[in-house]
């Protein structure tokens, strides 16, 4: 049997896997910067404006379960449905869920991390093409890398809406021409999962 680049069999590893998770899901923080005043005001006054409660008040409970197992098995042949869940210190704010098989020589691996502010407020993507109609901002980045002679073809979907963001890895390649896997196909199964993924937060 051909032997895989030593990067991608470190993938396959469930702690690499929930490790390169916990890792993509940690790249943001905010905290709730509002004052207390120290005392009583001396007269009424009307509440601030602009302090709306935020949409969410927390990421899907079971990440592992927004999507269809139908999907989860066309994007992901081979893959268990079951996933692997992110291990968060922190569930009320972030949750996620990756799977990943290698099916004959043709290898794929799917991410999708959810991160839920405190603090309401439409938040916009930084570079990337849009994704017109998904949340409030959508974006989707693409590129290929090479391990060893091995291309691997990766797209991230970003999503916002609201306080909060899903973004959603799509990669894969085959190992035995090694060349990586078809562009069109990683774009649409990214955006396809992030549609789900986002709809999950509305049950």
């Amino acid at each position: 049997m051909r032997s895989l680049p030593l990067t991608l069999v470190a993938r396959l590893l469930p702690v690499a896997v929930l490790a390169a998770a916990g890792v993509a899901m940690t790249t943001s923080d905010d905290s709730d910067t509002s004052a207390t005043p120290a005392g009583p005001s001396p007269q009424t006054s009307a509440p601030a404006t602009g302090a709306a409660a935020p949409r969410y008040a927390k990421p899907p409970e079971e990440a592992c379960t927004v999507l269809p197992e139908s999907m989860i098995k066309d994007l992901v042949p081979g893959a268990k449905p079951a996933g692997n869940e992110l291990k968060s210190s922190d569930l009320n704010r972030r949750t996620g869920c990756s799977w990943h098989a290698l099916d004959d020589f043709d290898y794929r691996w799917l991410d999708i991390a959810y991160d839920v502010k405190s603090v309401a407020g439409k938040q916009k993507s930084e570079g990337g093409s849009a994704v017109p109609g998904l949340g409030d901002d959508a974006s989707v980045t693409e590129k290929t890398t090479k391990d060893d002679d091995q291309d691997i073809r990766e797209a991230v979907v970003t999503v916002h809406q609201d306080n909060a963001t899903v973004t959603v890895t799509y990669n894969g390649g085959d190992f035995e021409s090694h060349k990586a896997a078809d562009s069109d196909d990683i774009r649409k199964g990214a955006i396809g999962a992030a549609k789900k993924a986002l709809a999950a937060f509305d049950g």
